[in-house]
């Protein structure tokens, strides 16, 4: 491998993104002997996008919108400049969420069409990602699973069954159809109904699938989940 690769885990809040992050750090140090660098969707790297970005997402409405693309764009961009490429010759960088949760924002909150959304993000931001991760749940077990979490991890206008039930719909729209999002890189669909150890053999192995980590002896590369 000439690099390591750019991983990014999008799903429902309560589907296992943070499981899945967590299993990939652990699978990566215990096998290569690598650190990956862990991110979020947004970093703050761009100082004066942060009160947009915070504006934007919890209190959107039509007159931030066009202020929170941009700053989306600026926060991204400084994000790949200064944390992820010089990462990727020595690591790998798994992302929680980076851009189909925010092609399902716009969906909800603004009615943009995904290919809208994306034509204005993607006008800013040039390095895609190796592979995007959608852990899929009905909407219905991520938001029980997401209520039983401890600390202030929900938002009533947010983790709502008819709220999920269309992030969903974005989710599975963008699945259907991933050349029409070239920065989203290969796109794999995990079924996160699977025990925490199933969905993490899922992901290892859509890993090897593309070719995205390195060989390993075959009485070690498959990795389930639960070792």
């Amino acid at each position: 491998m000439q690099r390591f690769p750019f991983i990014v885990i999008e799903g429902l809040d309560g589907t296992g993104k943070t499981t899945v992050r967590k299993g990939l750090f652990r699978l990566w140090e215990g096998l290569y002997e690598v650190t990956p660098l862990c991110i979020l969707t947004s970093n703050f790297l761009a100082a004066d996008a942060a009160a947009d970005i915070v504006k934007g997402k919890y209190q959107p409405s039509a007159d931030n919108r066009d202020r929170y693309l941009q700053a989306l764009v600026a926060d991204k961009a400084a994000t790949l400049a200064r944390l992820v490429r010089p990462a990727l010759p020595n690591r790998p960088v798994i992302s929680d969420r980076w851009l189909v949760s925010e092609l399902a924002f716009f969906a909800v909150k603004h009615d943009m069409k995904p290919g809208e959304t994306y034509e204005r993000l993607a006008a800013g931001i040039t390095q895609p990602v190796d592979l995007t991760l959608v852990l899929d749940l009905d909407p219905r077990d991520s938001l029980q699973r997401a209520h039983g979490r401890q600390g202030d991890a929900v938002r009533a206008d947010w983790d709502v069954l008819d709220v999920q039930a269309r992030v969903r719909q974005v989710y599975t729209e963008i699945v259907s159809e991933p050349a029409a999002y070239p920065l989203l890189g290969e796109v794999a669909h995990i079924d996160a109904s699977a025990s925490p150890g199933g969905v993490l053999d899922q992901v290892w192995q859509a890993l090897i699938a593309h070719d995205l980590v390195p060989s390993l002896d075959p009485a070690t590369e498959a990795v389930p989940g639960d070792r």
